[in-house]
C-alpha cells in the first residue's frame, strides 16, 4: 500500500461513525440497513460513509440475490499493522538507547556522590 492509500485508510477511520461500522464489521458480513439501524442518520448517510471505507479498501460489497452485504477487508488491517509496527520498533529502540543515557548518568552520579562522600571523609 502506498502512502495515498495509507492515508485514505487513516482518513476514513478518523470518523468515528466509520469506525464503529468497521468494528461491527468485524463481526461478520451485513448489509447496510442492518448497519444503519442504530445510528439516527439516514441510510444514505450509512451509504456514504461505506462508500468512504470502500475507497480506502477497508470494505467490499458484493451482490447475493437481493442482498448486497458489506464485507470487511482484513487485508488492509495487516498492511496498517505493518506499517505501525515499524515505527513502534523505532521509537521502542529510541527509548532503549534513552534508558542506557540514564542509567550511565544515574551511576556517575553515584560515582561522583561517592567520591565527594570519601574527600569529605578524608
Amino acid at each position: 500500500m502506498d502512502d495515498e492509500g495509507l492515508s485514505r485508510v487513516f482518513a476514513a477511520l478518523a470518523d468515528p461513525i466509520r469506525r464503529d461500522l468497521v468494528a461491527r464489521l468485524a463481526e461478520g458480513d451485513a448489509g447496510v440497513g442492518e448497519l444503519a439501524a442504530p445510528y439516527d442518520v439516514s441510510l444514505q448517510a450509512v451509504s456514504k460513509h461505506l462508500k468512504v471505507l470502500e475507497d480506502a479498501g477497508l470494505v467490499s460489497r458484493r451482490r447475493e440475490a437481493q442482498r448486497r452485504p458489506v464485507h470487511l477487508e482484513a487485508e488492509v488491517f495487516d498492511l496498517m499493522t505493518r506499517w505501525i509496527e515499524r515505527y513502534r520498533r523505532r521509537a521502542e529502540e529510541r527509548f532503549r538507547r534513552l534508558d542506557t543515557v540514564l542509567d550511565r548518568l544515574q551511576e556517575n552520579e553515584g560515582q561522583t556522590e561517592q567520591h565527594i562522600k570519601e574527600e569529605d571523609a578524608s
